[in-house]
């Protein structure tokens, strides 16, 4: 693909993901991210020309620009929108797919001085935020989330939210069992679980926690209800009304009554 065809891919993205930019013209004049990108572009090309030397003074010349370090051995797929940039590190082996983002202060590192493979791997649409780090030969899956300041040394499947130090994954895309968490958690009109990556894992712990205690209890209940209707055919066995958030109001009696 030709450098140009991918600046105005570039510029496209950053249109998608930044509600700030305006025009094409500022985004080229402006975005330190999108000047990173076309200079990194030209230095893997020399890079893979065997010009290692020139390949590496660009990267130098980008980097005191930009803010933006990113090593001319880096793999970087199409639409990737370094967001701010400033402080963002990329390693020599590492590869990023299709549609990743990466904010300020993210950092694709290394845990070892072997040669060889020694950096992530970001499947497409990662989304890693600020001050972030990713460390070692480990794949991050295809729209996996990695928190702010998080930091990350094992593999993230699928889909996944990571956050904290070290990395936890608080989400995982098609788990069956978080998937009835969150529906549940619906039914009985509990909004909050729908924003389980912005809590601290133990409040996550918790309340999961306690969601599948409920879920059991309510089978158990449902396993009773059926036994007593096959010994007793005068067993009430209509359907209780759907639980609502004002079920769970608590109101005081010292409490400010509303005109």
């Amino acid at each position: 693909m030709s450098l140009w065809r991918e600046l105005r891919e570039d510029v496209a993205s950053v249109f998608d993901r930044d509600p700030a930019a305006r025009n094409t013209l500022e985004i080229l004049l402006n975005y330190p991210g999108i000047h990173a990108l076309i200079f990194h572009r030209m230095a893997h090309r020399l890079w893979q020309w065997r010009l290692l030397g020139l390949a590496r003074w660009l990267s130098t010349v980008s980097r005191f620009l930009t803010g933006i370090e990113i090593h001319p051995g880096a793999r970087i797929g199409r639409r990737c929108f370094i967001d701010h940039g400033m402080g963002v590190v990329i390693g020599e082996t590492a590869e990023i797919g299709d549609d990743v983002t990466l904010y300020h202060g993210v950092t694709l590192g290394g845990t070892s001085w072997n040669k060889g493979k020694r950096h992530p791997t970001l499947q497409n649409g990662v989304v890693v935020g600020a001050g972030a780090k990713v460390l070692g030969p480990i794949i991050v899956g295809a729209a996996a989330r990695i928190g702010s300041n998080s930091v990350v040394t094992k593999a993230v499947p699928e889909g996944a939210t990571v956050v904290g130090n070290p990395g936890r994954i608080i989400l995982k895309s098609g788990d069956p069992h978080e998937q009835a968490r969150l529906d549940y958690a619906r039914r009985i009109g509990f909004q909050a679980y729908g924003a389980a990556a912005d809590m601290p894992d133990p409040v996550v712990i918790a309340i999961r926690s306690l969601l599948d205690h409920m879920q059991a209890t309510d089978r158990r209940m449902d396993a009773m209800c059926q036994a007593l209707q096959g010994l007793c055919r005068d067993f009430n066995d209509e359907v209780p009304p759907a639980l609502n958030s004002e079920d769970f109001a608590v109101v005081r009696d010292d409490a400010p009554k509303l005109d």
